[in-house]
C-alpha cells in the first residue's frame, strides 16, 4: 500500500513539542480523523517526543509520518542510550507516580505500538492510528 512520507529532524528542545503537536493535528485533520482521534494522536506524539528529549541524552531526534489512506503511522527515533524494556513497569493505579506513564498512555491511545530499543542504536517508537476505527 502506498504512503506519503514526511520526515523532520528536530533539536531536543522541549519548546518544539508544541510545533510537533500542530503538525500532527494538521496532517490528521487532512486525513479525516475525528477530533477525539486527533487529540489522542497529539497526546501520544507529545509523550513519545518528550521521552526522546528527556531520556536519549542526544541533541536531536527524528520524526517520520507515514500517511496511508486508512491510517497514520508516526515514528519517533533517537540515537540515544536506549533503555531496559523489562525495567519499565505498568503503572499502579493504587500508587500513582508523577512520571513513567508515557509508554502506557501511548499504548492505550494508539491502535498499534512497536518499540525497539538498545544501548547502541537508541529507541524507536512506532505508533499507528487507524482512520474511522472506534477503539
Amino acid at each position: 500500500m502506498e504512503c506519503e512520507k514526511i520526515s523532520i529532524n528536530l533539536s531536543s528542545n522541549p519548546n518544539f513539542v508544541s510545533v510537533i503537536r500542530l503538525t500532527t493535528s494538521g496532517i490528521a485533520s487532512k486525513m479525516g480523523f475525528t477530533l477525539d482521534d486527533i487529540e489522542d494522536l497529539k497526546v501520544s506524539i507529545s509523550e513519545a517526543c518528550t521521552n526522546a528529549i528527556k531520556h536519549s541524552k542526544e541533541s536531536e531526534f527524528y520524526l517520520t509520518f507515514y500517511v496511508y489512506e486508512d491510517r497514520l503511522t508516526i515514528e519517533v527515533k533517537d540515537n540515544g542510550i536506549g533503555y531496559d524494556e523489562e525495567a519499565v513497569e505498568d503503572p499502579d493505579p493504587n500508587n500513582p507516580k508523577t512520571s513513567g506513564l508515557g509508554l502506557f498512555i501511548i499504548k492505550t491511545l494508539m491502535d498499534d505500538v512497536e518499540i525497539k530499543t538498545c544501548d547502541k542504536c537508541g529507541t524507536i517508537i512506532k505508533m499507528t492510528k487507524m482512520v474511522g476505527v472506534d477503539n
